[in-house]
C-alpha cells in the first residue's frame, strides 16, 4: 500500500465567474445535479470538484452557464480546432452533406453500414461535448450533428443533455433551421436516413480560443447572417444560460446589491453622478442571484436570446434616478428612494422620534456627524433608558 496514485484531471475550474452563489445566497446548482459521480460538492458561494472522485464525463461542463468549469481533457479549443480540419479536408476531397457523429470511445464501435458521409468523431465521453460544439460543428459546415448514446450514460447526464438540446434546438427553430440538424440517437438507428438537413452554408473559420459562451456567439453570430428566415429573437426554456432582466422601477432603490451578486457582469452600476443600474443582455447567465439577492424584490430575469450582435452587447439603462443631495451642504450621497424608505422605516424608532433625529436621514454622513454633536438631545440622551425597555 506504498507509492503514488496518478490519475488525469479532467477539468478546469475559475470560480471568478462562478454563478454557484454570492453575497450568502445560493443560486445556479446545474453542475451539482448533472455530475454522477458526486464528484462537486458546494462551499457556499463556489464549488469543490475531487479530481479522484471525477470519472471524466464531462457534463458538468456542457452544463455550466458561465464556462467557470471547463473540460480539459482534450480542450474545447482543442476539439473545435479537430473539428474544423475534420470538416475542411471532407469538403476538399470532394465530400457533400457532412454529418459529424460524436460517439464515446468507450461505447461499441459504430455499424459499419453507416452511410459514407457520416463522419465518426471519437471522445472521451459523450457529454464533454455541448452546445458550443454542437453549433461550432453546424457553423462549420456539418448538415446535422448526431450524438450516438450506446446506453451507457447514467440518467442524470442524460437528462442534462436532453435539456441542451431542447436549448439548441429552439434557438435552431428560431433562425428557421431544422430541429433534427442535432439529434439525440442509439448506435443501431445510424443507418435509418432520417430528419431535416441543414441548408448549404459558408463554413465558419473562426477558432476556439475564447471561453464557452464566447464559442456559442460565434457559432450563432455566422448561423444567423446565413439565414433566410430568422427571427429577431429565441424565446427559450426555463434553465437556458441566455436571458434578460426586468426591473419594476417603483420598487428599486438602486442600492445596486445585484451588481455586486452578478457573475457575469451582466449587470453594471453608471460611470456617472447619475444613479443607474445598467445591463448587458450578452453577459446574462440567468443565474437567477440578482433576484435572490434584492431587498425589494425589484428584479426578476426571463430567458430568450438576442440574435442581433449589437443588440446583444448594448450596454443599456434598466433604472435610473436624480441623487439626492445633503439638505445641508448639498453633496449627492444616496437616491430619493433610498431616502424615503429609510424614513418609512425609521419614523417609528425611538432614536427618530424628534424631527431633527429624523430629518438627520437626509444629511451626508459628514453633516450628519455635525448635527449630532450639536443636539443636545441626541448627545445626552438616556440610551440605556431605552435598552431597558
Amino acid at each position: 500500500m506504498t507509492g503514488t496514485f496518478e490519475k488525469p484531471r479532467y477539468f478546469d475550474y475559475d470560480p471568478s465567474i462562478c454563478a454557484h452563489g454570492r453575497s450568502g445566497k445560493r443560486a445556479c446548482t446545474r453542475c451539482l445535479e448533472a455530475c454522477p459521480a458526486d464528484a462537486i460538492t458546494s462551499l457556499g458561494e463556489t464549488i469543490e470538484i475531487n479530481s479522484y472522485l471525477c470519472q471524466g464525463g464531462g457534463a458538468c461542463a456542457s452544463v455550466c452557464p458561465s464556462g467557470a468549469i471547463r473540460y480539459v481533457f482534450p480542450s474545447v479549443k482543442d476539439s473545435l480546432q479537430r473539428l474544423r480540419r475534420l470538416l475542411q479536408v471532407y469538403r476538399e476531397q470532394g465530400g457533400r452533406s457532412p454529418v459529424v457523429v460524436f460517439h464515446a470511445a468507450s461505447d461499441d464501435p459504430l455499424p459499419d453500414e453507416i452511410p459514407g458521409h457520416y463522419l465518426p468523431l471519437a471522445v472521451e465521453e459523450l457529454a464533454s461535448v455541448g452546445m458550443d460544439i454542437w453549433l461550432s460543428a453546424l457553423a462549420y459546415g456539418a448538415r446535422q450533428v448526431v450524438l450516438a448514446d450506446g446506453g451507457g450514460m447514467p440518467p442524470r447526464v442524460a437528462q442534462a443533455m436532453r435539456e441542451q438540446l431542447t436549448i439548441a434546438g429552439e434557438i435552431l427553430d428560431a433562425m428557421g433551421y431544422p430541429l433534427t440538424a442535432i439529434r439525440l440517437l442509439h448506435p443501431e438507428n445510424l443507418i435509418q436516413e432520417g430528419g431535416e438537413a441543414m441548408p448549404g452554408i459558408a463554413a465558419a473559420a473562426y477558432s476556439g480560443i475564447g471561453g464557452k459562451r464566447q464559442s456559442i456567439y460565434f457559432a450563432l453570430d455566422h448561423l444567423f447572417a446565413q439565414a433566410e428566415r430568422a427571427k429577431p429573437m429565441a424565446s427559450l426554456s426555463a434553465g437556458a444560460p441566455f436571458g434578460t432582466v426586468y426591473v419594476e422601477q417603483k420598487a428599486c432603490t438602486l442600492c445596486l446589491s445585484c451588481v455586486g451578486a452578478c457573475p457575469g457582469k451582466a449587470l453594471q452600476s453608471g460611470d456617472g453622478e447619475l444613479p443607474q443600474l445598467r445591463f448587458i443582455e450578452a453577459n446574462c447567465l440567468q443565474c437567477g442571484l440578482c433576484t435572490r439577492t434584492c431587498p425589494e424584490d425589484a428584479i426578476w430575469i426571463t430567458p430568450r436570446l438576442l440574435f442581433d450582435t449589437e443588440n446583444r452587447n448594448r450596454l443599456r439603462t434598466l433604472h435610473e434616478e436624480q441623487p439626492f443631495r445633503c439638505t445641508a451642504c448639498g453633496k449627492p450621497f444616496a437616491t430619493r428612494s433610498v431616502i424615503e424608505k429609510m424614513r418609512s422605516k425609521l419614523k417609528d424608532h425611538y432614536m427618530f422620534q424628534s424631527e431633527r433625529a429624523l430629518k438627520r436621514l437626509t444629511l451626508c454622513d459628514a453633516c450628519r456627524v455635525v448635527d449630532i454633536v450639536q443636539d443636545q438631545e441626541a448627545m445626552g440622551g438616556d440610551m440605556d433608558g431605552h435598552l431597558q425597555q
